[in-house]
């Protein structure tokens, strides 16, 4: 596609990058995510998402906004209370970029969702707060062939790994938490508590690796998992490894 005038304006600190450049822009235009949450997570990676000029983000979430959430849910303010979140990201980003299409879906992920949720979708990120929903969403990815970026938040500490456990020499996200847990069990930010800059760091790093996997900038980042301490403050990134008996990807290859 061939950028206009406003568009070229716009993104001209993304096309002046020699690892995004024009193509790059034109790239995150005709690209699709979909978030999983428009909670801590979602609301950074959503704002960031739509200032780079992806051209359609669809965000899946059944809750509505809360008090609670304006500490670290910082897409929403006090007149969005009582509002599906869908609705209030919507119009954020309405506000934010007109480039964007954006597609609000008011539902939960479970095994009943088909697959056809990932039609015309290019990359994933998972911010919600339970490994059941977490679990499905990477069988989606991986039937799908739809790389996942997987974010994690609890009290001062984050991860991130992307996933693409189709590929022979990748990971999956079972591979990574295997099964020996309880499926509904995260930590709970409302007992747990949570540091909202700390959403913030690893909204935005979601958002950065998706489209990392969108215009393919520096290192692919499949396999890895970045982890962060904000205690300390500190930062480390580990390999995984592909679990060759995975009963989510084991049998798959490219």
């Amino acid at each position: 596609m061939t950028l206009n005038d406003q568009q070229l304006d716009r993104y001209a600190r993304h096309i002046v990058l020699r690892d995004i450049g024009g193509a790059g822009q034109a790239k995150l235009l005709s690209s699709h995510v979909l978030l999983i949450g428009a909670g801590g997570i979602g609301c950074p990676a959503i704002q960031y998402l739509a200032a780079a000029g992806v051209g359609t983000i669809s965000v899946v979430d059944d809750d509505i906004v809360s008090l609670s959430n304006l500490q670290r849910q910082i897409l929403y303010s006090e007149c969005d209370i009582g509002s599906a979140k869908v609705d209030a990201a919507g119009a954020a980003v309405a506000r934010l970029n007109p480039d964007v299409t954006f597609h609000g879906l008011k539902q939960r992920i479970d095994r009943t969702t088909s697959v056809d949720i990932l039609s015309s979708v290019d990359v994933v990120i998972d911010g919600c707060d339970n490994f059941a929903t977490r679990l499905i969403v990477n069988d989606l990815c991986l039937a799908a062939k739809v790389p996942l970026v997987s974010a994690a938040i609890g009290q001062f500490h984050g991860q991130i790994g992307t996933f693409t456990g189709w590929q022979a020499d990748a990971p999956c996200y079972r591979c990574f938490v295997g099964d020996a847990h309880d499926p509904d069990d995260c930590d709970d930010c409302a007992t747990q508590g949570v540091l909202g800059a700390m959403c913030g760091l690893m909204g935005s790093f979601a958002a950065m690796e998706a489209i990392r996997a969108l215009t393919g900038f520096g290192e692919p980042q499949k396999g890895r998992l970045h982890l962060f301490d904000g205690i300390a403050p500190a930062m480390r990134s580990i390999r995984l490894p592909k679990d060759a008996v995975c009963k989510s990807c084991g049998d798959l290859t490219t």
